[in-house]
């Protein structure tokens, strides 16, 4: 059986950054991802002693920018914000010794589908130029998203990963709240399977007709669902989103430990 890498969306504080990680290695949690929703609170100082705690443990950090990045703005003075937003993450994550910096793309706007399609992907071309300019190790990576005017579909997620090489991440419960529970975990699996590694978020998910309202706590028969459809032969990594993501995580670890 593969190895699937399972831990929760949020770090915690500076101040108790280490303890958490100690916290999780002892439940055999092995990622992280750090929360910079509101921008990056890790300074540049602080950043060696948890990079080498979460190495020493062996958890995999990923960080998920702020939420209120849009590359397909109609104000150009966003767009470069929404830029800068992404590039500071990418900065204190390569000294964190991050692996993925996750960030949803952008809205749909006033113009066509085609044409967000087209500016996200010249936006996204931008910021892996700087971050090849700066030597940085770390990825980008564009997520799924669960409301339908938001973009973020499947097909638009495949085609900016093939056309730009960054990275994604599946989002199985956005999925099934944009497809409004209409769509099967096996579904996604299968739209996914030509590729090797698999960065995910997962969590409970309240939807309506416009796809996501909000997060809640993982129900332990979607996550036996969710977890018996995983292919074997990928490297994946699964990030949960609920309200309680490291009991959550625990959860899903016993179950696959289990299966």
């Amino acid at each position: 059986m593969n190895k699937v890498k399972f831990g929760p969306a949020g770090l915690g504080s500076v101040k108790d950054a280490i303890k958490n990680l100690e916290e999780m290695h002892k439940l055999g949690i092995t990622a992280c991802e750090i929360s910079f929703t509101y921008g990056p609170y890790i300074k540049e100082e602080e950043c060696k002693k948890i990079k080498e705690t979460a190495e020493k443990f062996n958890i995999q950090l990923s960080i998920h920018a702020q939420y209120w990045i849009n590359l397909n703005s109609e104000e150009p003075k966003k767009i470069e914000m929404s830029k800068k937003r992404i590039l500071a993450c990418c900065k204190i994550g390569e000294l964190l010794g991050v692996k993925y910096v996750v960030f949803h793309p952008g809205y749909y706007g006033k113009g066509s589908k085609e044409k967000a399609f087209e500016n996200i992907k010249k936006n996204v071309l931008d910021i892996l130029k700087e971050i090849e300019k700066n030597k940085w190790k770390i990825k980008i990576a564009v997520e799924t998203m669960g409301k339908v005017n938001v973009f973020g579909s499947i097909e638009e997620i495949k085609k900016l990963v093939k056309e730009t090489g960054c990275e994604f991440c599946l989002d199985f419960a956005h999925l099934l709240a944009r497809n409004n529970g209409k769509m099967t975990y096996e579904e996604m699996v299968k739209e996914f399977k030509e590729f090797k590694i698999w960065n995910c978020h997962f969590s409970g998910i309240v939807y309506g007709d416009k796809g996501e309202k909000h997060h809640k706590v993982t129900p332990k028969e979607e996550l036996k669902k969710l977890l018996k459809t995983l292919p074997k032969n990928k490297e994946i990594t699964i990030i949960n989103e609920s309200p309680e993501p490291l009991k959550d995580s625990v959860e899903a670890l016993k179950i696959w430990e289990s299966s």
